[in-house]
């Protein structure tokens, strides 16, 4: 991220000066920043999605909720920072999310319009790839944690935590996902004139039918590129050069992943994700060998040179060991070290794949 600059078009203009620039155009940004193009998009190219419907008028939308049933998904159209999205596991949690949106306008103008959309049952997998237009170099795969409780409970949030690799990204499943979502929808793309540059990442949603799309963005998603990017050991600034200068990157060319696991745990501010706590003081304990800390929502006060919070998510605290349960736990026991009151994180990262090693064990 962000998302932001793209939506205002910050790489037409770069072209325009004749630079360099890696990111899609406004118009190609639309995948992410329109769920009503990226939805049509789809249907049109038969990228496999959840089936939905588009509403201004909160009455019409209720009915098309009271026809899927519960569980059932409303989305605001637009940008919302990630947390534009209920599951809604009633009828009456349904309806308030509707009114919530169009009426209460919970998330400007971002929910002028909503998609009522159909719950996809099934794990989710993000996965990355950089790409010139044409050809794809995809990224290993990581979970995200939506939730903001232990346990996938608590509000959708921009994502409390992730991890690397993921057992259930078979290389057959990758291919699937490359195969029917990635290249169709770049060739999409290319043929409603909106060529796409960068990074496209699709969140995937593995159901008993095969994958299929929950959403794209249009550029690096937080927290998994702090998951993925330790973990690269070939270059990420070949690629990314190549592709900014319009240059074409080979579709037979792989990058190169470490054999090692990594864990996120983002820890978030009073408040998260409703109305986030701004300005409280943070400690930040010696960072240990194989633990990285990245800012997010920190600043600096200039009075007396404290550390911060400034926004929901604060920090995002990533480690990497041999196995996934090391780095989960290391990573946890960092979170667990910083100080700043009304601090929320998740215990639990990795617990997918925690259960899939006891199984296997």
């Amino acid at each position: 991220g962000p998302e932001a600059p793209l939506a205002l078009g910050i790489a037409d203009a770069f072209r325009a000066a004749g630079r360099a620039i890696f990111g899609p155009t406004r118009a190609a940004a639309e995948i992410e920043t329109s769920k009503r193009f990226a939805k049509n998009l789809m249907e049109s190219a038969g990228v496999p999605t959840a089936t939905a419907s588009h509403h201004t008028d909160a009455q019409s939308a209720l009915r098309a909720a009271k026809k899927l049933g519960t569980p059932v998904v409303i989305k605001a159209s637009g940008l919302a920072a990630g947390k534009g999205v209920v599951i809604a596991r009633s009828s009456e949690e349904a309806e308030r999310a509707i009114y919530m949106m169009l009426n209460d306008r919970a998330f400007g103008d971002a929910g002028d319009e909503i998609l009522v959309e159909e719950f996809m049952e099934g794990e989710e997998l993000s996965l990355f790839a950089l790409t010139d237009g044409v050809s794809a170099l995809p990224m290993i795969a990581a979970q995200d944690h939506k939730r903001l409780l232990d346990g996938d409970l608590g509000p959708n949030t921009g994502g409390m935590g992730a991890y690397a690799p993921v057992r259930v990204a078979t290389p057959h499943v990758m291919d699937q996902a490359m195969d029917l979502i990635i290249e169709p929808t770049l060739s999409a793309l290319r043929k409603v004139g909106r060529p796409f540059t960068g990074l496209l990442y699709a969140g995937i949603m593995l159901t008993e039918t095969g994958p299929r799309v929950v959403e794209f963005n249009c550029r690096f998603g937080d927290p998994e590129t702090e998951t993925i990017l330790p973990l690269m050991e070939s270059s990420l600034l070949d690629p990314v050069i190549t592709i900014a200068r319009g240059d074409s990157i080979s579709s037979g060319s792989a990058l190169q992943w470490s054999r090692k696991s990594s864990a996120t745990t983002v820890l978030a501010s009073q408040g998260y994700p409703e109305t986030p706590r701004k300005g409280d003081s943070i400690r930040l304990p010696a960072v240990p060998s194989g633990v990285q800390v990245f800012h997010a929502a920190t600043t600096r006060d200039q009075k007396t040179d404290e550390l911060r919070t400034n926004g929901g998510r604060v920090l995002a605290i990533t480690a990497t060991a041999n196995t996934i349960e090391e780095a989960s736990r290391q990573s946890r026991e960092y979170a667990e070290r910083v100080g700043f009151e009304g601090k929320q994180f998740r215990r639990d990262i990795a617990w997918r794949e925690l259960e899939r090693d006891a199984r296997a064990s």
